[in-house]
């Protein structure tokens, strides 16, 4: 991001507080309180219920909004690159073991998800040193069916719509789906960069 070679140390550090990284940061902040709403309403379909809602979708905006502003003002960064699928996975990996731990979820789903999510983000440490793996197009896409499924379970549904619940269900079935194979395209992304990596 710096055009002097001397001017490298001051600005990788005053990078790291762009604004696009700051919303990742407060996307952070936001997981405990949507986690807190959600186990306060206890299953139910109250109150607290509407309160993790609204929390859930403005830690999706910032997430969209950070990219948005990031790619328009040139301001994507190292740090961005990881704090922020970091974040997602915060994000979605509390919202789906609360929603197995409240009933609402099968607990295979949620496993099978988190154990390709955290594999993935472990593999991007393992091979860093070789070079950053970015979102791809197919993990982008991943992360809004994710979101999508994950915004009709925790809706109030009950009280809207119950067949909203079965609508829920088959767009986390496509979302598991699209996570599974882009977890196989990572790999071979990780293992064709641990090669070019590693030749003279």
């Amino acid at each position: 991001m710096t055009t002097a070679e001397g001017d490298n140390a001051t600005s990788s550090s005053s990078d790291v507080w762009n604004l696009p990284n700051i919303l990742t940061m407060l996307r952070i902040v936001l997981v405990p309180f949507f986690v807190w709403f959600l186990l306060a309403d206890d299953g139910g379909y109250g109150i607290w219920r509407w309160a993790a809602v609204v929390a859930f979708a403005v830690a999706i905006y910032t997430d969209k909004l950070d990219g948005d502003i990031a790619r328009a003002r040139g301001l994507v960064t190292n740090f961005g690159k990881i704090a922020d699928p970091i974040a997602d996975k915060l994000l979605i990996g509390s919202a789906l073991v609360l929603l197995s731990i409240l009933g609402e979820l099968p607990w295979w789903v949620t496993i099978l998800i988190l154990v390709r999510e955290w594999g993935i983000t472990a593999l991007r440490f393992v091979v860093i040193r070789y070079g950053v793996m970015p979102a791809s197009r197919g993990g982008k896409l991943k992360t809004v069916v994710q979101t999508v499924a994950i915004f009709l379970y925790i809706l109030p549904l009950q009280a809207i719509a119950p067949w909203l619940g079965a609508v829920a269900f088959w767009v986390m079935m496509v979302a598991l789906a699209i996570t599974l194979w882009t977890g196989v395209e990572y790999v071979i992304q990780a293992i064709r960069l641990r090669a070019a990596g590693r030749r003279p």
